[in-house]
């Protein structure tokens, strides 16, 4: 029996989706990286530049409190997006419908919090925060906070923003694309008929003839009349 034969290579577009995927992940592991190591020169200038203020030391013990907690917080969030987007990625290259579909969920929840992150940070210097008359320290305490990043941090974060929104945008995109779709719906590998095994051959006894059962037994023959002798005269 022949089959028809199947469509096994991987289409264009799958293959720069799943590169697309590995960047994405690169990114976002470096990003966890980076973000832990300048977390420590960040406080350190936090603190220089808020012992010239009139906050108290609580005041900026609290600061730099929620400045640590949402360093980590960044970074392990990046750390845990990095592994998941790695391991769609593996999946999409394998042709794993359920990998696809994955994908499409989290190049929506992505593209929805890239714009989130994107807005706020653009609020946030457009806009400070501002607040009552008696927490000004407070409010000066978190204006230093900005300030207090490296120079190219900021940008930075907006860029990979930006580049996170056009990443799910693009690579769900191309998982739509009709060639894409005709791979991940490709019927499995045809499996071989399956053929009974062979009865197994004894080898053969000589056959001895048996009386039929139900007839009496053949009575005996007589024996065979002899000439009797006579003698001569």
């Amino acid at each position: 029996m022949s089959y028809p034969a199947q469509v096994t290579r991987r289409p264009a577009v799958v293959a720069a989706a799943t590169a697309v995927l590995l960047l994405m992940a690169v990114a976002a592991l470096a990003y966890a990286v980076a973000g832990l190591a300048v977390l420590g020169g960040t406080v350190d200038r936090f603190r220089s530049a808020a012992a010239g203020t009139g906050a108290g030391t609580g005041d900026i013990g609290d600061v730099v409190t929620l400045l640590r907690l949402s360093g980590v917080l960044s970074a392990v969030v990046s750390l845990l997006a990095g592994v998941l987007l790695a391991v769609l990625a593996i999946g999409v290259s394998a042709g794993r419908a359920g990998a696809r579909v994955a994908t499409w969920v989290v190049c929506g929840l992505g593209l929805f919090c890239g714009c989130c992150g994107l807005a706020v940070l653009v609020g946030e210097r457009a806009a400070p925060l501002r607040l009552a008359a008696d927490e000004q320290a407070t409010s000066q305490l978190f204006g230093l906070v900005g300030d207090a990043h490296p120079s190219w941090w900021i940008p930075l974060t907006g860029g990979l923003s930006v580049g996170q929104a056009l990443g799910y945008f693009v690579v769900a995109i191309l998982l739509a694309w009709p060639s894409a779709t005709s791979w991940f719906r490709r019927p499995s590998a045809p499996t071989a008929p399956h053929h009974p095994p062979a009865p197994t051959s004894y080898p053969s006894t000589p056959h001895h003839p048996q009386t039929p059962t139900g007839y009496p037994p053949a009575p005996p023959q007589p024996p065979s009349p002899t000439t009797p002798e006579h003698p001569y005269p």
